[in-house]
């Protein structure tokens, strides 16, 4: 089935609209904490199962940076602030 360009701009749109919406909270590595802080803080503060903390903790110290978590900023910046109080390095993209 072919898609046409009228579908394929709607798409793209929506998708636009979407990213604009949504911003990104992205945890960077301070060679610092240890892996246990940050995944308990990943689990407590953005709700993250275990493995999927862990893997964030990975992606953070091989990587530099992972976006942990993406939504709209006011759902976002609590989390941020929550995560700057455990003295984790944050921002909101």
């Amino acid at each position: 089935m072919k898609v046409t360009n009228e579908t394929e701009l709607e798409f793209k749109e929506k998708t636009s609209v979407i990213k604009k919406l949504n911003k990104e909270l992205v945890l960077y590595n301070d060679d610092v904490h240890t892996f246990d802080y940050v995944i308990e803080a990943l689990m407590n503060v953005c709700k993250h199962s275990s493995e999927q903390a862990e893997q964030s903790a990975y992606l953070v110290h091989f990587n530099g940076k992972c976006s942990v978590k993406v939504g709209p900023e006011k759902k976002l910046r609590p989390m941020k602030d929550a995560l700057v109080d455990r003295d984790l390095r944050v921002k909101l993209l």
